[in-house]
């Protein structure tokens, strides 16, 4: 039988490694929040040992007392690197790139670069929430192009955003989540094109953010919106903190089509500042290094993706899921539950389960969770057996 390339890293699958004794000592958001009686299932924390090419290059540096500001390319040219060998793409010229704090941060100041006080952004809800208050924090509005159905990027809805975002002049702004938070949807090529076209038809800037590339199934393949006909007028958002959990070390690179190098250019150089010099080189080794360990948690969520679509299948049979081929997280619908709009709220009262609510996630998010399925085989398994027990006890 042929392995895919998750399962022949050799690794040990990093989801396994700790148990909840370990995961308790530690101060993050995920395991402070709550209380200890709560399973933390929310936040876009992963439950594992970290990769050590990054340790390794922390552990370096401090001992080297290199915690200065960060400089040079290497961050950028390893990410090259990996996009090459990853994604076979070979478009991030290291001259258009930059260092951002993080994306978020970065997608406020690629905004900025393309828009202007009072300018729309469309988005795509349900989408990740805090693209919605940095928008409307940065004097921007936010306009809404809901998801199909489908889970998939609608082309009419995205044509009607796009015309009424450009109707009254002025300029406009798309805030492109790919792969898509919350419903773990990877785009396609085909509708990476079309939304190129869709753009430049309508005068569109596309800003992608791409946090979640390097966690993409064997199966799909991750499409940088930058390779993608008619996209050279994008800016992307790119980094390794979410693919080998590297939150707390912040760093991010920002990533210009050959259209956009202008507008890249104008970025002010203080941004640069903002991010950890510690973050960028526990990054690039993660990057350039780390690929193996990224195999072995690509293998282990595919394999929690299983395990959870089995334990709904057994213990919540009314939660409607389909499986996503990106992210660490998974979208589940649970309006025939009868648990009101926020049944987030019902599985962490009754159930002791912490999960992200829908409700920020916009348009579409009313009766969901998204659930973070980054963490160990059994706390997964206790997680789906008391929220049965909540949505039992509230019926």
């Amino acid at each position: 039988m042929t392995r895919t390339p998750h399962e022949m890293s050799g690794e040990p699958n990093p989801l396994c490694a700790l148990g909840l004794d370990d995961l308790r000592r530690r101060t993050s958001m995920k395991w402070r929040t709550y209380p200890d009686d709560v399973l933390p299932l929310w936040v876009a924390e992963m439950d594992v040992p970290l990769a050590e090419p990054a340790v390794r290059a922390v552990a370096d540096a401090l001992a080297l007392g290199d915690t200065g500001y960060p400089a040079g390319t290497a961050y950028a040219e390893a990410l090259a690197g990996f996009a090459e060998k990853r994604w076979g793409w070979e478009g991030i010229a290291v001259e258009r790139t930059a260092i951002v704090p993080d994306v978020m941060l970065g997608v406020v100041e690629m905004l900025k670069l393309v828009t202007g006080p009072g300018d729309p952004v469309v988005v795509n809800p349900p989408v990740y929430p805090p693209f919605f208050p940095f928008v409307e924090h940065m004097d921007r509005r936010v306009v809404e192009a809901p998801l199909g159905a489908d889970g998939r990027l609608d082309a009419a809805a995205l044509e009607e955003a796009f015309a009424a975002a450009v109707a009254h002049g002025g300029r406009a702004a798309y805030l492109l989540c790919s792969p898509h938070n919350p419903t773990g949807t990877v785009h396609t090529a085909a509708e990476l094109a079309a939304v190129a076209a869709l753009a430049e038809r309508y005068g569109v800037r596309v800003v992608a953010d791409e946090i979640h590339a390097p966690l993409v199934t064997a199966g799909p393949g991750f499409v940088p919106y930058l390779s993608v006909p008619g996209a050279e007028r994008g800016l992307s958002l790119m980094s390794a903190s979410k693919g080998w959990n590297l939150a707390g070390l912040k760093a991010a690179l920002a990533v210009a089509g050959p259209g956009a190098a202008a507008d890249l250019a104008r970025l002010p150089e203080e941004v640069s500042h903002g991010p950890s010099h510690v973050g960028v080189l526990a990054h690039t080794a993660a990057l350039r290094d780390g690929t193996a360990w990224l195999d072995a948690l690509l293998a282990g969520l595919d394999a929690n993706r299983r395990l959870l679509a089995g334990l709904l299948a057994a213990h919540l049979p009314a939660v409607a899921h389909r499986p996503g081929e990106a992210t660490c997280l998974a979208w589940l619908d649970c309006r025939a539950l009868g648990l009101g709009d926020d049944p987030a709220e019902v599985f962490l009262r009754r159930g002791k389960v912490a999960l992200s609510s829908g409700l920020p996630f916009g348009t579409g998010g009313a009766g969901h969770v998204r659930l973070n399925l980054a963490t160990s085989p059994g706390i997964l398994t206790e997680a789906v057996r008391r929220m049965a027990a909540a949505a039992e006890g509230e019926s």
